[in-house]
């Protein structure tokens, strides 16, 4: 029996309010996307009846599934980050708007009137490394992942943007497939997430890699390799930037001067909270890090 758009919405927003802030919204693009239409057609034709039965059972199937707890950027396919449309999917961590800091404070530090080196760890789906290259379009950006689906996800959503020429995606572990070359900055988001840290919800838990989100009890882990091992591939001068959690400000301050590096600052997110940290790699360092005792 046909349906109307209306009473479908009012339907799936019932069924998502438990697992969604905005539940109306989620069922707009839910149905938006089996009916192959955007938000805008929904809202003005709420009185037509969907007549596609196909299209009607891959909704109620979607909403079923979102009301699992699945993320709707993997019902999608897809998510914006930067204004930019990213392929995302089982496997590979769904880029976050926090995120969009750690890319403003990269481009901070990468003049647009001239040729740099830039070098994305932890890739994921490639939005930061993407991001970039869109807005300095004069940058070679290489994007490093130890995650094979993550690697192809972003060597897809840079064919699918056309900067695949500028943006060179590597499956390998961190520096590893930046042996032997030196960059102007370096971006990192890496996974910060203590093993134990309760306040991660249950539905990341189940659906997002893990390997992209927690890094080990103290959730410095991964930020500690990263920072110390930065100074190896910066160019005299040049900068590093990574996201970290909320309460771990001080301890990757520490991680920082300890490498060496100068100018060292923590940025907070639109919610006022630590995100992200940069420092710059002091003129004529001797490019040696030491490893700190640091806590979360």
């Amino acid at each position: 029996m046909a349906t109307e758009i209306r009473a479908l919405l009012d339907e799936g927003a019932v069924r998502l309010a438990r697992v969604a802030d905005a539940p109306r919204r989620e069922a707009e693009l839910l149905l938006g996307a089996a009916l192959g239409r955007p938000r805008a057609w929904l809202l003005a034709h709420g009185e037509e009846r969907v007549l596609d039965c196909e299209a009607t059972d891959r909704y109620e199937a979607c909403v079923t599934r979102r009301a699992l707890g699945e993320p709707v950027a993997y019902l999608l396919g897809e998510k914006e980050f930067w204004s930019l449309p990213l392929a995302v999917g089982p496997g590979v961590l769904i880029p976050r708007p926090e995120t969009e800091l750690l890319v403003e404070r990269a481009l901070a530090h990468l003049p647009a009137d001239r040729q740099c080196q830039v070098l994305d760890l932890a890739t994921g789906s490639g939005a930061v490394a993407l991001a970039i290259a869109t807005e300095r379009p004069r940058c070679r950006v290489v994007a490093t992942d130890l995650s094979d689906a993550a690697v192809g996800m972003a060597r897809g959503n840079a064919a699918r943007l056309a900067l695949a020429a500028r943006v060179e995606i590597v499956a390998g572990p961190w520096f590893e497939p930046a042996a032997g070359r030196v960059f102007d900055v370096i971006a990192c988001n890496p996974p910060y997430i203590a093993s134990d840290d309760p306040r991660v919800e249950p539905a990341v838990r189940r659906f997002e890699p893990p390997d992209a989100l927690f890094a080990g009890p103290t959730g410095l882990e991964a930020l500690r390799l990263v920072v110390t091992g930065a100074p190896r591939h910066l160019v005299p001068g040049g900068w590093l930037a990574v996201e970290h959690g909320d309460a771990q400000g001080e301890s990757v301050r520490g991680l920082f001067a300890a490498a060496g590096f100068e100018g060292v600052r923590t940025h907070r997110d639109l919610a006022g909270r630590d995100r992200c940290t940069e420092g710059r790699m002091a003129e004529g360092s001797e490019r040696r890090a030491q490893v700190p005792t640091a806590t979360a």
